[in-house]
């Protein structure tokens, strides 16, 4: 495999940064990211993907954002069991229940969570959450 998918929602720009720089990172561990933005992909199309990111901010009351991601993680779901998913996603306000509720979505469908938790960031990611999204990107490139 030498692809690994980055897909995610962004509304103002903070998740989608997040997810071109843990592209550089898989980019520098070696594989090629293909970073999406999740209305133009299937979830079918990562099926077969062992390894994947998933990205996307808090909405609302703390939920994925409605119209396109959550529709994608509900059906992915079928998908995940045995793979090993990257989360990160920002938010502008609360304690990132959205992510913990995430995780445990994506666990309980059988997925893997790299490193055990999401990546999270409020509002736009500073250097800190940038370097680690880069060193998650190496890492996506080495499982």
């Amino acid at each position: 495999m030498s692809k690994i998918n980055v897909v995610y929602w962004s509304g103002t720009g903070n998740t989608k940064a997040m997810a071109e720089k843990l592209g550089e990172g898989i980019k520098e561990g070696g594989k090629d990211p293909e970073v999406t933005e999740v209305s133009k992909v299937k979830a079918e199309s990562l099926k077969d993907e062992p390894v994947f990111a998933l990205g996307c901010p808090s909405m609302g009351a703390e939920v994925l954002e409605e119209e396109d991601m959550e529709p994608f993680v509900a059906e992915l779901e079928q998908y995940v069991q045995g793979k090993q998913i990257a989360l990160f996603g920002s938010y502008g306000w609360g304690d990132c229940e959205w992510m913990r509720d995430w995780e445990e979505r994506l666990k309980n469908a059988g997925a893997q969570i790299v490193n055990g938790e999401g990546i999270t960031c409020l509002n736009e990611p500073e250097e800190d959450t940038l370097s680690a999204l880069f060193d998650l990107g190496k890492k996506l490139a080495e499982l």
